[in-house]
């Protein structure tokens, strides 16, 4: 069973959404809600999280085994998302064995050339798409 880490801010908008297609398409994987802060671990509970955690600690011991984090592209920017992510949970996110499904978002300062604006939903499916395509790949052997 694979490990999914869903890893969120500010008010836990994206982390909602993520959690809600996660459990919709990826039932059987464990799944493991972070927020940096109490109010986006608690929207990612009421979305069906069944674990949730709140800051630094949680981000860093979660991510350890994860097979797949899933979060805004802030989630490995020092300092992003209005201050929330720490150099800490940046480090540990980014170093992390998972492979990770990031997110754009506006509010981490990043921008990646090349990257299609879409909507927030639509960026949302294809992170899951792309997680689950690689889960799928991971389960027949073919990494």
């Amino acid at each position: 069973m694979a490990k999914i880490v869903v890893i969120d801010g500010q008010g836990g908008r994206l982390g909602k959404m993520l959690i809600e297609e996660v459990r919709a398409r990826l039932p059987q994987a464990e799944l493991l809600a972070i927020g940096t802060n109490a109010v986006a671990a608690s929207a990612m509970q009421r979305a069906g999280a069944v674990h949730a955690a709140t800051g630094e600690n949680p981000v860093v011991r979660g991510v350890m085994d994860a097979d797949v984090v899933l979060g805004p592209l802030g989630i490995v920017v020092a300092h992003a998302i209005l201050g929330e992510v720490t150099p800490k949970i940046a480090e540990a996110v980014g170093g992390c064995r998972a492979k990770k499904f990031l997110v754009p978002m506006n509010s981490c300062g990043v921008v990646v050339a090349g990257v299609q604006e879409l909507g927030l939903a639509a960026h949302v499916r294809l992170a899951v798409d792309q997680a689950e395509a690689y889960l799928n790949r991971q389960d027949s052997g073919g990494l």
